[in-house]
C-alpha cells in the first residue's frame, strides 16, 4: 500500500543523530533527581554520580533497552471495539488537547476556569466525534483539591468516554499507583487490566536532559504496571535545546533513549512510545511556536528516528487554533500543522485546544474534527498493484475514449476518491462569521443527545472511594 509521507533526514543524517545521541548519553549523561532511579540505573550498568545526580548511560544499555521494548502496542478502551494498535500504516490516531485551564461556557460564551463538569461535557463531545480516536485528560479540574486533580481528571474522563484515555497529570509515585488502580476499576475480572490497560500516560523529561524526581518515579510505577508510557520530549529550539534544528532533533532523541532505558531497566518488555512535542520558541513572545516551519522538520525527523528503532511514536500535534481566538490560523500556519501530521507519526493530539494549549473550546473541537477528516484523507493507504493499475480496463476502453462510462469506474470510484463535506468546506473557504455559531450548535446538540455507556453504581462507588482515600492520606 502507498501512503503519502514527508521525510526530512537522509540516511547518513539519521546515523549522525543516533551517534551523537549515544555520545551525549555516554559523555554528558542525564540529570535524574531521584536516588531510587539513579541506584536502579547504576545496578544495571550506568555510570552514576550520586552527588551530582548525573547518570551516564553506555551504548550497551541503549541496545539492550531497544531489544526489550515491544514493537507493537495496543491502546485498549472500555469498549473493546474502540481498541487500536500502533504502529499504523496510515494516518495517525488522534486525540484531544490536554489539560487546558480555561474554557468558554457552551451556552453563555463566558470564559472561566475549567471544572469537573466542563471536563465531563468536553469528554462526551469527544466521545461522539468519529475523527477523535482517544482522549487526553483534556481540561484541568480547578474545583477539586490540588493534590488529587490528576485522579479526578482521569476518573471523569473514563466515565464520559468508552475510548482509550491518556493521562497528562501525575503527582508522583503514589499518584501513579492510584491512577493505575483507578483505571483498573472499570475493567471486568475477565479482562486483565495489565493485559489491556485502558489508560496510557505522558511523562515528560525536562529539557535539556533532566528528569524530575517526582515524574520519573511515577514513570517507573507505570512501566511496572504495563501502562504505555509516552516519553514526551518538549525541546524548545533556542530555549531548552540548541537553536539549530539538528541540535533540537538530537536532544529529543537523546531524551527519548534515556527514558526508554529507564523504563526497560525498571520493567523489561514494558510498552514505551517514542514521543516529541518539540518546536522552536517564538523569539518575540517566548511561546511554543507550533506553526513554525521548523516544527514540521523536527516532527518528520523524530518519526524517522523512532522508525529506525522500530518504536511506536507520537511526534506531532493536530489542532488548528494556536492563538487566543477561535477560528482558523493563516494558511501557511495550517500548512505547517498539516505537514507535521504527515511525517508518519502513529499518534497525535491537540484537538479542541486554544490559547497555545492553555484553553479548551467546544467549537474548536468540532472544527478540528471536521478539518482532520479532510487532512487524514491525504494519508489513507492506496493500493498500487497490477489490479489497480488496470491495464485490462485500458485495453477495453481503447485509445482516445472515456473511462467515465466503463463499469470499472462505477465500481471503484467511491473507494478510490475522497468526497469532502461541502457544508463544512464553507467554513474553511469563507472564514465567515457563521463558522463558530454553526460549530457551537453542533456541539450543543451532541453534548445533549450523545449517550456514553455509564459505569455501574458499584464501579462508581469504588472509584470515588479510591480518590477519597488518596485525598485523606495526602491531605495537607
Amino acid at each position: 500500500m502507498a501512503v503519502l509521507r514527508t521525510r526530512f533526514l537522509e540516511r547518513g543524517e539519521e546515523d549522525l543523530i543516533h551517534e551523537q545521541s549515544l555520545k551525549s548519553l555516554r559523555d554528558i549523561g542525564v540529570l535524574i533527581h531521584s536516588p531510587r532511579v539513579l541506584q536502579m540505573l547504576q545496578e544495571a550498568g550506568a555510570e552514576v554520580d550520586l552527588n551530582s545526580e548525573i547518570a551516564k548511560i553506555p551504548e550497551s544499555m541503549v541496545k539492550d533497552a531497544l531489544k526489550k521494548a515491544p514493537k507493537r502496542i495496543r491502546y485498549a478502551a472500555r469498549d473493546s471495539k474502540r481498541d487500536f494498535e500502533i504502529p499504523t500504516d496510515r494516518w495517525p490516531f488522534t486525540a484531544t488537547n490536554g489539560l487546558a485551564v480555561h474554557i468558554a461556557d457552551l451556552e453563555t460564551g463566558k470564559d472561566h476556569p475549567s471544572t469537573r463538569e466542563d471536563l465531563a461535557q468536553f469528554s462526551r463531545l469527544a466521545d461522539a466525534l468519529d475523527p477523535i480516536d482517544y482522549l487526553w485528560t483534556s481540561l484541568t479540574a480547578t474545583d477539586v483539591p490540588q493534590v488529587s486533580h490528576g485522579l479526578h481528571e482521569l476518573w471523569v474522563t473514563l466515565q464520559n468516554t468508552t475510548k482509550h484515555v491518556e493521562s497528562i497529570t501525575v503527582a508522583g509515585a503514589d499518584d501513579a499507583k492510584a491512577q493505575i488502580a483507578l483505571a483498573a476499576v472499570p475493567i471486568t475480572m475477565s479482562r486483565s487490566s495489565r493485559r489491556r490497560p485502558i489508560m496510557s500516560v505522558v511523562s515528560c523529561p525536562t529539557a535539556p536532559l533532566t528528569f524530575n524526581g517526582v515524574a520519573v518515579e511515577a514513570q517507573v510505577e507505570f512501566a511496572k504496571a504495563g501502562v504505555p508510557v509516552l516519553s514526551m520530549s518538549m525541546s524548545l529550539s533556542g530555549a531548552s535545546s540548541p537553536v539549530t534544528v539538528a541540535g533540537t532533533i538530537a536532544n529529543v532523541n537523546t531524551e527519548n533513549l534515556a527514558s526508554l532505558v529507564i523504563d526497560q531497566v525498571a520493567a523489561p518488555g514494558c510498552p514505551h512510545i517514542y514521543t516529541s512535542d518539540s518546536t522552536p520558541v517564538d523569539m518575540k513572545t517566548g511561546y511554543i511556536d507550533y506553526t513554525a516551519p521548523e516544527t514540521s522538520m523536527i516532527a518528520a525527523a523524530t518519526v524517522q528516528m523512532a522508525r529506525r528503532y522500530k518504536l511506536p511514536c507520537m511526534t506531532s500535534g493536530w489542532g488548528a487554533a494556536v492563538g487566543t481566538e477561535m477560528g482558523l490560523p493563516a494558511f501557511s500556519e495550517l500548512a505547517t500543522i498539516m505537514v507535521s501530521a504527515m511525517g508518519g507519526t502513529d499518534l497525535s493530539a491537540g484537538m479542541g485546544g486554544l490559547d497555545h494549549a492553555k484553553g479548551g473550546s467546544y467549537e474548536m473541537l468540532i472544527l478540528d474534527a471536521a478539518i482532520w477528516e479532510d487532512i487524514r484523507s491525504l494519508m489513507r493507504d492506496v493500493s498500487v498493484d497490477e489490479e489497480s493499475v488496470a491495464l485490462d480496463v485500458v485495453r477495453a476502453v481503447g485509445h482516445g475514449n472515456t473511462f467515465l462510462s466503463h463499469p470499472h469506474t462505477l465500481r471503484k470510484f467511491k473507494e478510490e476518491l475522497f468526497f469532502r463535506d461541502r457544508a463544512k468546506l464553507g467554513w474553511q473557504a469563507t472564514l465567515s462569521s457563521r463558522m463558530i455559531p454553526e460549530a457551537r450548535g453542533i456541539a450543543k446538540k451532541l453534548v445533549k443527545d450523545h449517550n456514553v455507556r455509564p459505569l455501574d453504581k458499584d464501579t462508581l462507588r469504588q472509584g470515588d472511594a479510591l480518590i477519597k482515600a488518596y485525598e485523606k492520606e495526602h491531605a495537607g
